[in-house]
């Protein structure tokens, strides 16, 4: 007998951001969906959009991601298979990290809160 299975985000269960907030324990981090070394565009930009929208279809409701992914390639690539954004979703981006080149990281020189609104 072959049963299909539905498989959910929400079946890893929830936990709550910031004491107000409550997602699904099983997130995306969005660090692959750039080029190699986690720089610039991907190679396919199509399987990277599909694979976000996707995440959503599977009930991934926590997006991770970072200004040093691509960089800045992460948010632009979410924004244009995502949005407008559905309800619930929640997009984390953090800061911290440069990447001056690909497959380098190097701690950011600027973590000051008006360079987290400027990128």
């Amino acid at each position: 007998m072959n049963k299909e299975q539905t498989i959910s985000a929400a079946a890893a269960g929830t936990f709550t951001i910031g004491g107000d907030l409550t997602v699904n324990r099983m997130g995306y981090g969005a660090m692959r969906i750039t080029g190699q070394g986690v720089w610039g565009p991907p190679a396919d930009k199509a399987a990277s959009l599909a694979t976000l929208r996707h995440a959503i279809e599977l009930g991934v409701n926590l997006i991770d991601t970072a200004d040093s992914y691509g960089p800045g390639t992460s948010e632009e690539l979410i924004a244009e298979a995502l949005h407008p954004y559905p309800a619930g979703l929640v997009i984390a981006t953090k800061g911290g990290w440069e990447r001056p080149g690909p497959g380098r990281i190097m701690p950011a020189r600027n973590i000051l809160p008006k360079h987290s609104r400027e990128v």
